[in-house]
């Protein structure tokens, strides 16, 4: 398929959200995409064009088939014996105020997006109590990883109803890498040089090198990849100058290759409040008067007031786990192989891409400028 649209989103939701590129940042474009989707499912107008023109630029998708893109990236292949059995987790809940009269169109169009639920909140005499019922269903998805994603007061009397995805992966390396192999070596971050904890392995990978840029994959268990992209030059510079062209053919032009691989065990976290990034990628409606989301509910004029977002990634011998959750707070409105090894080196700032190699669903995009930090 051509994922050029999801890779544009995901370049440019990054850039929104921490655009210094010497801040390592982590953010999930397949846990804002079923966030921001399900409110698309009941937008309308300018509303819904707005967030479909972010959801899949240049496309014009509709949310059913976004719902179908996100469906088909929830299923993992299971191959191998018990232990390798990778976990894919997803909840995709609206939590509602017992008295808004939600569309049964909307209720049931639900259904077609993974783990999807509605539950009753009594968000009016109550919130900080539904606050902590969202955070729990959230830590229990994402085991623990994301253990409160609402902070106290970001609920309020006024809010109708609230849009919570939330997503977690663990998967183990088809060829792992062994404990004994890993060793201190120097990680030269924009903060300075330090020894990182680096794993390394010799193995047949997926690799390209092209328009200033290496790829090396590490396939999973699954159907999952992780695929480290380490520039030629400084990241500062050549993040800005990457798109989803030149990222898609690199992707595209990976190979079967002798790599000699070098890559620090890493923990990535990413927080933020995707209102005023959303806003500056062109989705601003929601957030105001002139929202339209009839398509919940036509009893009450509601609107977005908030979108929050977490992810966690990790990454070790074994393979990685990751987790992420996004809410929605809806208120009331007011080249052929080597003979000797290909050496790749992540010993300075890389993106990391995990994705669904079959449908290219990006699960996470991670920016290491300095692991573990």
């Amino acid at each position: 398929m051509d994922d050029r649209a999801h890779l544009a989103f995901a370049l440019s939701l990054l850039r929104a959200l921490e655009p210094d590129p010497a801040t390592t940042f982590c953010w999930s474009p397949y846990s804002v995409t079923s966030g921001l989707g399900l409110v698309a499912a009941g937008a309308r107008g300018r509303t819904r064009d707005e967030l479909l023109a972010l959801l899949s630029p240049g496309k014009a998708e509709g949310v059913d088939r976004i719902a179908e893109r996100l469906t088909s990236a929830s299923s993992l292949k299971v191959l191998g014996t018990h232990q390798e059995r990778p976990v894919l987790a997803l909840s995709n809940t609206l939590w509602v105020r017992p008295d808004i009269d939600v569309s049964g169109d909307f209720v049931e169009g639900l259904g077609d997006w993974p783990g999807g639920a509605v539950r009753a909140a009594d968000f009016a005499s109550d919130p900080d109590g539904v606050r902590r019922l969202i955070n729990q269903d959230v830590a229990e998805t994402t085991r623990d990883l994301i253990p409160e994603l609402l902070a106290p007061g970001s609920v309020e009397p006024r809010t109708v109803a609230t849009l919570v995805n939330a997503l977690y992966l663990r998967t183990s390396w088809i060829v792992g890498f062994t404990e004994h192999r890993t060793s201190p070596l120097p990680f030269h971050s924009p903060g300075g040089r330090r020894d990182v904890p680096t794993m390394r392995q010799v193995s047949r990978l997926p690799h390209a090198a092209q328009d200033g840029w290496q790829a090396v994959s590490l396939p999973t268990h699954g159907g999952v990849e992780a695929v480290a992209l380490l520039p030629d030059g400084d990241l500062q510079d050549s993040e800005v100058a990457l798109d989803a062209w030149t990222l898609g053919r690199l992707l595209d032009a990976m190979r079967s290759t002798q790599v000699d691989l070098f890559l620090p065990r890493l923990r990535v976290s990413g927080r933020a409040e995707l209102r005023e990034p959303l806003g500056g990628l062109g989705v601003d409606t929601v957030f105001t008067s002139d929202a339209d989301l009839s398509g919940i509910s036509e009893s009450r004029r509601v609107l977005l007031s908030s979108v929050v977002h977490e992810a966690v990634l990790r990454v070790d011998e074994q393979g990685l786990e990751g987790a992420a959750a996004t809410a929605a707070v809806v208120s009331l409105t007011a080249a052929a192989p080597p003979s000797r090894p290909v050496v790749v080196r992540l010993d300075r700032p890389f993106l990391l891409l995990v994705r669904h190699r079959r449908s290219g669903e990006v699960y996470f995009l991670a920016r290491v400028a300095d692991p573990g930090r």
